[in-house]
């Protein structure tokens, strides 16, 4: 007798959620897809300008094999569904005394570089920065990101073959303090000290390991024809084709739950979506504060309070001039504390580092009159962070690019900038944290949640869950969560989709292993 395929529905239509639901969708299941706004892609989002949509999320794409592996791993190949191209030249990076400094994927250039702005002797404390990001990457890829659980055991063995590595490991390693290991220079400990921020941190807070992000960028950058958010289209294009029901401008209110299981999922119009497990794609503090009933005890308070940082976001089209533009360019302050101490008290920052995205300009591309930009300022989280106003926020960002030289015309609307309360309204319970989770402290690693939360039958993606931000992170939290969510299920109920020539699949039953006793922790 034919049994019906497990019913899944999948609460966000974030990178996490859609590469989950392409997996499952893949092996399956009929999964349901539930988003409050429009379209889908979460934080990689586009807003309307006169050039076109602009991207207003994350603009910087690393680590092209996850994507191509969720591709390949469901039937299809990712260059028939997205144009990537890759970046030669990582970003551009100006401060105020003039000095500038190209960054590329070629480390021989990078330290040509880095020898013409500060000397022979900072270049070699870059080949030593760039060797040990690297020994950190290969270490802790396998036992950690690509883990569903960061592993002790894992780690252990790896510092085991690399005991070179421990220093950077010790209590109180701080990116901030490893730097000064590695560079006289401030002016490139304030340049590597920004990665942190990449995960909403803050360099003195910040654990050494996650210098490896430079490893990560180091590794090639690609421009997404279109924004991030094509990138985000097509997987959710894919997972369509292959079954999944996307359903836009719906929110998720509930969790029902029978014996202590998930059961179904309610909406705000009332609906009753029926299901054998449900997926979480959003901040996990959502759940623990009640905006969807029904879960407040999915994860731990220590797994969801401290959050990472926010950002004032502006996303507009203008005539740019004064300075030659790359697609990725950082303009720093001329003192990072004046940036980062307020940040560390909850403060808006005295003097910010922008970054500038060139949306139009890279390689082989000759840019339009009238360009699509995105500048980024780092900002507080809710509560705590003061409320900014547009006139506040416009002061504190083009006068500072304005003495870079950079110019806008014309300048932007107010409806063009995001703010912390803009982004707590974009993704309800987060308190406009980018990152979720506060990147600070030698165990946030471990703090984090994973994809099996505390409630049978509901698990978790995103950049709040493991193994962490960023777009190929959260990519890979759908992975994990698609993985547990197979693994449980009973062996009766689940038809697998094996891929055939062409990216088509054909449906065909399988024995997926009884659920584990840790299947709800």
């Amino acid at each position: 007798m034919a049994t019906r395929p497990d019913r899944i529905v999948v609460i966000g239509a974030g990178l996490g959620g859609l590469a989950a639901a392409l997996r499952l969708a893949h092996a399956g299941c009929a999964v349901t897809v539930l988003d409050l706004h429009q379209t889908p892609g979460g934080k990689a989002r586009q807003i309307d300008s006169p050039a076109g949509p602009v991207d207003a999320g994350p603009t910087v794409l690393t680590l092209r094999g996850v994507f191509d592996d969720l591709f390949e791993e469901t039937g299809a190949r990712l260059d028939d569904h997205v144009v990537l191209t890759a970046e030669p030249l990582l970003a551009r990076h100006h401060w105020p005394d003039g000095a500038s400094l190209d960054l590329w994927s070629d480390e021989a250039l990078n330290v040509e570089a880095v020898d013409a702005l500060a000397g022979a002797k900072e270049a070699d404390g870059f080949r030593r920065f760039s060797a040990e990001a690297r020994a950190l990457y290969a270490a802790f890829d396998s036992p950690v990101m690509r883990a569903p659980a960061p592993s002790p055991f894992g780690i252990a063995r790896a510092l085991m073959r690399r005991p070179g590595l421990t220093p950077a490991l010790m209590p109180g390693q701080t990116l901030a303090r490893r730097l000064r290991r590695h560079f006289a220079d401030p002016r490139l400990r304030q340049l590597f000290g920004r990665y942190a921020t990449y995960v909403g941190g803050t360099p003195a807070r910040t654990p050494a390991l996650l210098s490896l992000i430079w490893q990560a960028e180091a590794g090639g950058v690609w421009r997404v024809d279109g924004g991030l958010h094509a990138l985000a289209r097509a997987i959710a294009a894919r997972a369509e084709t292959l079954g999944a029901r996307i359903l836009y401008g719906t929110t998720a209110t509930g969790i029902e739950r029978r014996e202590g299981t998930v059961t179904a999922v309610e909406t705000a119009d009332g609906t009753r979506l029926p299901c054998d497990a449900a997926l979480f794609n959003g901040d996990p503090e959502a759940l623990r504060t009640g905006m969807v009933q029904g879960a407040t005890d999915a994860v731990t308070p220590r797994q969801a309070r401290r959050r990472s940082l926010s950002a004032n976001v502006w996303a507009f089209a203008a005539k740019a001039s004064g300075v030659d533009l790359a697609h990725h360019n950082v303009f720093f302050c001329a003192d990072p504390a004046d940036e980062f101490d307020p940040l560390d008290r909850g403060a808006p920052t005295g003097a910010a580092t922008l970054y500038v995205c060139a949306e139009d300009r890279g390689t082989g591309l000759t840019p339009p009159d009238l360009e699509r930009f995105e500048i980024i300022m780092n900002a507080p989280p809710l509560p705590g962070g003061a409320k900014e106003e547009p006139p506040t926020c416009r002061f504190r960002t083009f006068p500072a690019l304005a003495r870079h030289w950079l110019t806008f015309t014309p300048p932007p609307p107010d409806s063009a900038l995001t703010t912390p309360q803009g982004f707590e309204t974009l993704s309800p319970g987060s308190a406009g944290a980018l990152y979720g989770l506060s990147p600070h402290g030698m165990m946030a690693a471990f703090r984090r949640p994973t994809a099996r939360s505390r409630i049978a039958g509901l698990y978790l993606a995103g950049g709040g869950v493991h193994p962490g931000p960023g777009v190929p992170m959260a990519t890979l939290s759908g992975r994990h969560a698609a993985a547990a969510i197979l693994s449980d299920r009973p062996s009766t109920s689940t038809s697998r989709r094996t891929a055939t020539p062409g990216g088509t699949s054909t449906a065909s039953a399988t024995t997926a292993p009884a659920p584990s006793a840790s299947s709800a922790s």
